[in-house]
């Protein structure tokens, strides 16, 4: 029988388990400023008439909720942003933050607090669970969106220099993006360890995600000449590279942030 996530304890219910906690300020910089200029997210945020962000599992203090609504005022200035969290010590420590209604804390997990967000941010929540329910907590979530709501779920190290994410709309996975600031890397698929959790343990050879980290690797190795300009433009080099053979999404504006995207499709899990 599937095992189905785990349930707080407490009258409201929350689908999950509190995560480590851990959290930084701006370490999330790299998300916030993606889903603040995807197109995707742009249309989420400015096709609702009072859009509604909830950011999943802030931690242990609530920094990184308080980055993300200041980052997406500036693509809508009425964005309410919801922090939810399952241990209600954290909701409380969050509380002074809030500025109700445009930012706001309560308790919650997978079901959203029976909120319907036109976007969710799950950043570093997945990880400490199997890789068996990360798809059917995407599931959960997804079945809470407001209509043509998406869904960011991904994670980061602990300053977020090294990313990963998928957006996720009803239909499932529609893109990987992979970020990094280019001078903390030797090579690309140093990102491997902040694969998603759907991905992670799927870098191995076979699986598509293990073939784009290995051909990453080597457009790196070819860019080599690039190098006394700086890594990020060896960065730029490898991923213009990369697009001659694998379909990436974006232009080199986004590959000078030191992130490329790619469709779900092209890295998604073999059966």
């Amino acid at each position: 029988m599937a095992k189905t996530p785990r349930l707080a304890a407490g009258r409201a219910r929350a689908l999950g388990a509190p995560t480590r906690g851990t959290t930084n300020p701006n370490r999330l910089r790299r998300v916030d400023r993606w889903l603040a200029a995807w197109p995707a997210t742009r249309s989420a945020l400015l096709a609702e008439q009072v859009p509604l962000v909830v950011d999943l599992g802030y931690g242990a203090t609530p920094v990184t909720t308080v980055e993300l609504a200041a980052r997406l005022r500036a693509v809508r200035p009425d964005v309410r942003v919801l922090g939810l969290e399952i241990d209600p010590e954290r909701v409380a420590a969050a509380l002074p933050s809030a500025d109700p209604p445009l930012l706001d804390f309560r308790r919650g997990g997978f079901e959203l607090a029976g909120a319907r967000p036109a976007l969710v941010r799950a950043f570093n929540v997945l990880r400490q669970y199997p890789e068996e329910e990360s798809a059917r907590s995407w599931a959960v979530m997804l079945a809470r969106l407001a209509p043509g709501g998406l869904l960011v779920e991904g994670t980061c190290d602990e300053i977020g220099r090294r990313c990963s994410w998928v957006l996720l709309d009803a239909s499932g996975p529609l893109t990987l993006t992979l970020a990094c600031k280019p001078a903390d890397l030797d090579r690309p698929s140093d990102l491997a360890e902040r694969l998603p959790k759907a991905l992670i343990h799927r870098n191995v050879p076979g699986e598509r995600v293990h073939d784009l980290l290995a051909a990453l690797d080597a457009c790196w190795d070819t860019a080599a000449p690039f190098s006394p300009f700086g890594p990020r433009a060896r960065w730029v080099e490898a991923v213009r590279l990369l697009s001659a053979s694998w379909p990436v999404l974006d232009t080199r504006r986004r590959w000078r942030l030191g992130e490329v995207t790619l469709p779900w499709e092209s890295v998604a899990p073999s059966a």
